[in-house]
């Protein structure tokens, strides 16, 4: 088993990797300054649900071998990439519609679904996984099992910190409510940087 020693270091990197702003981060940020809590809520949990397809492929072998095979890679990115773009453009263009109670509340349900197809279609996330993890695995022990682990607490210390990006971006755009032109145009910026993200997703290239 994993020593407490090797474990602290496992945590102390986790939590730096978690605070240190990315995608993931920009992402969350992005999707609650155009819908809100709610939006950003749902969208915090879909990346972790998201990431725990990673942790599970990586735990069965199934992302080594996409990231083994350069078609698999080239085709999950593109697949990821372009429906990161099409949401930018699709939350660019609603942006100056008006936020109903229902339409928050099945965008709530939209972004929980969209958060965990565009974590889960991330090549890049496996690649970290599959690098990350094994740095601190055991091999005389049960290899899939502390993968598990270790991968689901890196999940949730993203998670965490996800959950108060959103909670400081909610603030941020609560005192805006009464300009519904600059919500309009926080919308719209934050489709362009779901736009952004894809394109650099798009460009992505696999390591080796």
């Amino acid at each position: 088993m994993i020593s407490f020693q090797l474990f602290s270091v496992f945590l102390a990197t986790a939590l730096l990797v978690a605070i240190t702003p990315g995608p993931g981060l920009f992402y969350i940020a992005a999707r609650t300054l155009a819908g809100g809590r709610a939006e950003g809520l749902a969208s915090s949990v879909g990346l972790g649900l998201g990431g725990l397809v990673h942790v599970i492929a990586g735990a069965a072998g199934l992302s080594a071998l996409v990231m083994a095979s350069a078609g698999a890679f080239t085709l999950l990115k593109l697949v990821g990439g372009v429906y990161l773009v099409w949401l930018g453009l699709k939350t660019w263009r609603e942006a100056r519609i008006p936020q109903t109670v229902e339409v928050r509340t099945s965008g709530a349900r939209r972004a929980l679904r969209e958060g965990i197809l565009v974590e889960a279609l991330n090549p890049k996330t496996a690649a970290f996984f599959l690098a990350f993890i094994p740095q601190f695995v055991d091999p005389t022990a049960d290899v899939a099992a502390q993968f598990v682990v270790l991968g689901l607490i890196s999940v949730a210390l993203n998670t965490s910190v996800d959950l108060i990006v959103t909670i400081w971006a909610a603030r941020a755009r609560a005192g805006l409510t009464k300009r519904p032109s600059l919500i309009a145009g926080l919308r719209q910026l934050s489709g362009a940087v779901m736009c952004g993200l894809g394109a650099t997703l798009l460009l992505a290239r696999r390591a080796g």
